[in-house]
Parts: C-alpha cells; sequence; structure tokens
C-alpha cells in the first residue's frame, strides 16, 4: 500500500510553533509533518457535528439533555482542547527524562540526548503497547488469581467452566486423566500465572499450544517470540529509558514482541481463566439503549473490565435477601445495567442485565438521573463520572486498589488481592450502599429517551460448531462465497471520529457485501443500539449472506467483552484449519475503526501478527516519522503478511476491507 498522499508533495515552506530552517544534520532526514497534522485535525468533528450526524438518537437527546442541566462531557472536552499540540500528534515529542521534553522540528531534529524522530516515535508507540499489555494483564492476573483461589477452596466461587477448563488443559499438555475439576484447575492457572510473569526464557506455554506452526516459525525467525507478559513490559521500558536502545527498527522489534505477549497472555490467557472459572456465554436475548433503564427499581451500573466482584454483585443483588431489602425501600426491586466489558460479560453470563454504553457515553447515563449506584472497577472509567454523578445524586464506589477516584466510596480488594475471601461480604456491603442510594435519591428528576432494542448475544466458536453442527458447514460456505469473508469489527470510541458513526458505517457496507462480521467489546454497543445484532438486520444484508443465515441468525455475532476477542481469533483458526489454508491467507480482517487506547493499539497489533490486516479511521502518532508509518503501512506485509490501513472516510475503509477480501478470494481461487 501506499503512504497518505499528504506526504507526497513538495512545498516544505510552511511553519509550524518554530521556525523551519534549512539545516543540515546528520541523524537522518527530516519528516516534515506539519502539513500531514494539520489536514488531519480538520477531519475531528465539533461537538455540533457530532449531535447532527452520531447515528443513535438516544445520544443525540442526552447531549441536549446535559447541556440543559449545565453536565460537560467528553465531547464538550475534546472541543476545549482544540487546538491539538502537532508535537504529541505526530508522536515526535519525548518525556522519557527530565532534559526535555523534546519536540524535533526542522531546526532541531534531535532531542538533546540525540534521538530523533524515528527513535522518538518508536519509543512513544513501545510505550503505548506496553501499557496494553499490562491493562489486559493485570485484569487477567485476578482471574488467574480467582481460579487457583477457587481451586484452593479459600475463594467461594464454583467454577462453573469445567469443560472449556478440561479442553484447554489438554491442549496445554496438561494431563487430566483421573484428576478432580480442582487439581486441574491448579494445574492450568499455575501456566497462565507462569505465561504473565515469567523472567526465565522458556517455552510461553499458551502462545506454543494455541498458535499455529506457521506462524510460530514467522515469530521464531523474525526473533520476537515473547518470554512473558511481565517481562515484555518491562524489557519495554528498560530500552525506552534515556540512552539505552537507539535503533528505531530494534524498537520495534520489541513492540512485536509485545504484541504477542498482548495476544497470547493478556488476551488469550484472560479469556480462558474467565472462561474455566464462569463458563462459557449462551446465546440469549437482551433489550439495549437507555429506553431500557427501570424507574422504580434500585438501579445499579457495572463499569469496567474485572468481572470477579462483579459476578458476586449480580448474585447477591438478586438473593432474596436483598430483593426484599429493596423492596421495604420502596423499590420494585433490583436491575443492573452493563456500562464497557464488565457489563458486557455479566450481560452474557447473568442474563438480565441491560448494556447501555461504552466509555465515551457513560457520562450520558449518568446524565439520565436512573442510577441509584455506580460501580467501577479497573479502565475506561473517566474521572469525569464523579461531576456528573454529583449533580445527580448517584453513589459511586470503586472496588480496585489499581483504580481508586477522588469522591468515590471504596469497597475492594487490596493491593495484592490477599481479600479474595472476603469477596461475598463486599459485595453485600455495595448492594446495601445501592438501597441506600435508592432511598436517598427519590427527588432526583429522571430524563430516559425512549429507544431501546433487541440484541442477540452470547455468540462463541463452541456455539457455532453447536448450531451448524460442524465448523465445515461455514467453512464450506465460505468457500462457495454464501460468506463473503468474516471481520472482526471492535475497538473503543474516539472523540475524533464522530461518535459511533464509523464502526455503524462500516458495519453497513460489509453486511451489505455479505461479509461477516464478529464483535466484542466497546464498538459491540453501537452495533447492538442500532440493531445489527438482531435478525432484523438481515433486512440490510447481501442475498448471499442473508440465505445463509436465515431465519434466526443476525449478520452480527456478539461475542463478548474486549478480551473475547481471542473467540474471533479463535473462529478464524477453525476456519483456516477447516479450509487447510494459513490465518493469513484467508478472507479475514480486524477493524477498529475509532480505537482509542493503547489496549487498541495491543489487539490490532495481535491480529497482524496473525497476518491478518486491521483497518482504521485513527492515526496513530506516527506521522512524524515516514520510517515508522512506512513500517506499520508497509513494511510488515513482508514479514508478517499483515498490515495497518487507515483510511479517515469510514465508508471508504469498508470498500478498501471489501476489496482486500475480494483479493483474498480470488489468490485462494473462491468465487
Amino acid at each position: 500500500m501506499k503512504l497518505p498522499e499528504i506526504y507526497h508533495h513538495d512545498d516544505h515552506s510552511h511553519k509550524d510553533d518554530h521556525d523551519h530552517h534549512n539545516h543540515s544534520h546528520d541523524g537522518g532526514d527530516f519528516t516534515d509533518y506539519t502539513e500531514a497534522v494539520s489536514e488531519y485535525k480538520k477531519s475531528f468533528p465539533t461537538k455540533a457535528e457530532v449531535l447532527e450526524h452520531t447515528p443513535d438518537p438516544a445520544v443525540k437527546k442526552m447531549l441536549l439533555q446535559m447541556e440543559k442541566v449545565g453536565c460537560e462531557t467528553p465531547f464538550d472536552r475534546f472541543d476545549q482542547q482544540k487546538p491539538h499540540c502537532n508535537f504529541g500528534m505526530a508522536g515526535i515529542c519525548c518525556r522519557n527524562c527530565n532534559n526535555g521534553p523534546c519536540r524535533i522540528t526542522r531546526k532541531s531534529p534531535r532531542g538533546v540526548c540525540g534521538a530523533n524522530a524515528d527513535l522518538i516515535v518508536a519509543r512513544n508507540l513501545l510505550r503505548w503497547v506496553a501499557a496494553g499489555v499490562a491493562a489486559h494483564g493485570a485484569r487477567g492476573r485476578e482471574i488467574m488469581l480467582a481460579l487457583k483461589a477457587s481451586a484452593e477452596g479459600s475463594l467461594r466461587l464454583p467454577i462453573a467452566g469445567e469443560e472449556k477448563l478440561r479442553k484447554s488443559a489438554v491442549q496445554l499438555g496438561i494431563d487430566i486423566e483421573g484428576k478432580t475439576t480442582d487439581a486441574v484447575a491448579l494445574k492450568v492457572a499455575a501456566a497462565l500465572l507462569e505465561d504473565l510473569s515469567r523472567a526465565v526464557p522458556e517455552k510461553h506455554k499458551t502462545l506454543s499450544a494455541f498458535a499455529t506452526p506457521e506462524r510460530i516459525e514467522v515469530w521464531k525467525d523474525l526473533d520476537i517470540l515473547p518470554v512473558g507478559a511481565y517481562h515484555e513490559v518491562f524489557e519495554a521500558l528498560h530500552r525506552t529509558t534515556t540512552g539505552t536502545d537507539g535503533d528505531w527498527k530494534n524498537v520495534m522489534q520489541q513492540f512485536l514482541r509485545c504484541g504477542l505477549a498482548f495476544a497470547w497472555t493478556s488476551a488469550l490467557g484472560s479469556s480462558i481463566a474467565m472462561d474455566s472459572l464462569f463458563g462459557l456465554p449462551e446465546r440469549s436475548t437482551v433489550r439495549v439503549n437507555v429506553g431500557a433503564l427501570k424507574e422504580g427499581y434500585v438501579n445499579i451500573a457495572i463499569h469496567g473490565h474485572s468481572p470477579l466482584l462483579v459476578s458476586e454483585i449480580i448474585k447477591q443483588g438478586r438473593s432474596e435477601e436483598f430483593v426484599c431489602l429493596a423492596k421495604e425501600n420502596g423499590a420494585e426491586g433490583i436491575q443492573f445495567y452493563g456500562i464497557c466489558c464488565s457489563g458486557l460479560s455479566a450481560m452474557y453470563r447473568y442474563g438480565g442485565v441491560i448494556p447501555l454504553s461504552n466509555a465515551i457515553g457513560a457520562e450520558l447515563i449518568l446524565g439520565t438521573g436512573a442510577l441509584d449506584l455506580w460501580v467501577a472497577d479497573v479502565q475506561d472509567v473517566f474521572p469525569t463520572i464523579i461531576d456528573v454523578a454529583k449533580c445527580f445524586k448517584t453513589t459511586v464506589v470503586t472496588t480496585s486498589d489499581s483504580a481508586k477516584l477522588p469522591g468515590a466510596e471504596h469497597y475492594g480488594y487490596d493491593h495484592i488481592h490477599s481479600n479474595l475471601k472476603e469477596t461475598e461480604n463486599l459485595a453485600k456491603k455495595i448492594i446495601r450502599r445501592a438501597i441506600e442510594s435508592f432511598a436517598a435519591r427519590r427527588d432526583v428528576p429522571v430524563f430516559i429517551p425512549d429507544y431501546e432494542v433487541n440484541a442477540e448475544i452470547g455468540f462463541s466458536l463452541e456455539y457455532a460448531v453447536s448450531r451448524f453442527g460442524s465448523i465445515d458447514v461455514i467453512a464450506d460456505a465460505l468457500k462457495e462465497g454464501k460468506v463473503a469473508g468474516v471481520v472482526n469489527l471492535v475497538g473503543c470510541s474516539n472523540t475524533r471520529v464522530v461518535y459511533e458513526k464509523a464502526v455503524a458505517d462500516v458495519a453497513t457496507k460489509l453486511i451489505e457485501n455479505n461479509i461477516l462480521v464478529l464483535t466484542n467489546g466497546c464498538a459491540s454497543f453501537p452495533l447492538m443500539k442500532l440493531g445489527f445484532c438482531n435478525q432484523e438486520a438481515l433486512d440490510r444484508t447481501g442475498r448471499e449472506l442473508r440465505g445463509f443465515l436465515e431465519p434466526d441468525l443476525p449478520p452480527v455475532w456478539h461475542m463478548g467483552e474486549c478480551i473475547d476477542n481471542a473467540r474471533a481469533s479463535a473462529l478464524f483458526r477453525a476456519l483456516s484449519d477447516a479450509s487447510g489454508k494459513d490465518i493469513k491467507d484467508m478472507p479475514f480482517a480486524l477493524a477498529s475503526p475509532e480505537w482509542s487506547n493503547e489496549k487498541g493499539l495491543g489487539a490490532a497489533l495481535g491480529f497482524r501478527l496473525l497476518g491478518v490486516n486491521s483497518y482504521h479511521c485513527v492515526h496513530p502518532p506516527v506521522q512524524g516519522s515516514e520510517n515508522v508509518m512506512k513500517y506499520l503501512y508497509e513494511d510488515t506485509g513482508e514479514t508478517l503478511g499483515s498490515v495497518m490501513v487507515v483510511e479517515l472516510d469510514p465508508s471508504k475503509l469498508a470498500d478498501r476491507i471489501v476489496s482486500d477480501i475480494q483479493e483474498k478470494r480470488k489468490a485462494l481461487g473462491w468465487k
């Protein structure tokens, strides 16, 4: 592929915040990023444009309501940040030591230490992906510890996913013959924790067990096989410290190692632990969007990414003891709602948990005034939810030592999780606090836009095999063209693009072109709210795909929360095996149109390491280095068989995905 056209120009006479002079330096050529960044910033929507174009009418109504009551939102704050910093956006601001911050311009093409734009951009990217490994890995560690504690008997939580546990154990090479469930769980937890924390260079158990031989050989030849997640994050921070790694290509090699640690421990390892402890999802139907909020109930929102305490909170909230207590305080009952991934995990595992929003829209949900308690665990919980909660007398509770909020009450696990045995008591305290909050909030006005829809959830490889009788049925449909391709459509929301519109636009064009869409995490919220996860969306689906899915399957399969990218990659692997092809050659893609954080960078990289292209409407901060841009957008096509594709227009991005999938089919000789 080509670099963006904005890089192919002859006029370098413009200026940024500093004067530009024609100086010659030995550190390599200066990439004039200012025009690229200036053009990119012109695409950023205003709040007024979000109001006009966001596809969910409930979002529009809530934005207007928040204006009316005087509460700001992420969209107000995004406007207030303009104009955004050119240096940060181009990735050429370095704050890794206290000689700076250093910023790369034509007159100063090196930082104080001598780092040029290529090195600074590469180091910043590496630190981002290392943070993504840590983010998913930290919440995964909690579940791995819980699996271990459950098996040891110190945590009163049954192991609900015995079939998944035993299957995973066999794949990991663990002898399960004659072993109790607890004994197997201890072995699996030990293997997962070892992959997470290994410091001695030995075989990465999960990667070796679940990756394809073809990919392992590719990664071995590139010398990017990880030691363990902790080690690769440790090493990433080490080599980006002052005066350590000065070779941007070597830094990007560590970037790839972190990507493998992300994919095979932070994502897959976490997924194995979760599905073993809580069981696989089952297909079901939920009501989605703010219209499903129930007045008169003790309303509890679950927000974050760690489902351990959440599972017990829901269990206690549905117990006769607390339902009766809620009714004694004037409520009709207790109702749970999902924000971000803790909500999605609860939604598909416990039934009756109503999904409402991803992180960017969380403050809009608080603005309804309908929530009595907001339970925040880790990640994608913006500090400003406290400000909005105060406006509506909503109690906010935090549950992790890693993620406290000033003004919130705290009932949670300590830093080393030594109080896992207190899970039940913590959950009971939180439910009692919700009922108290309900009783104290009866004078708070409620505003609930009347928008809700049904969504089908709980899809997985296991469900697909059960539904069709064999993975071969779907593989044959791929070969025959009934399913033109499969795209995993995921990612966070980003205020750089019209809220949720890019996800919806891409999904619309994909299903029109007979491409089956998988989804999880934040991007799944607009797809649920806008009816894509409903059989009625078959009316918007291409004839061949519609015929394959009728009568009861939607064209978008909801697979869960953000770590459930592992479910999508498992389906990719199964279809590839059934087709007798390598994953890199299959008509697959990862689309993350609105990605916004370190985890999103890691998720896309994880799929590219499989040889699957990733497609986006948001640039990473690499415009300051044409070399690093070329590495991501072109060069990995040779080494990994995949590239990162960025196209700001979501309709054009979808066209590119469709075109690339057709090229894959043509190369396979499939019609």
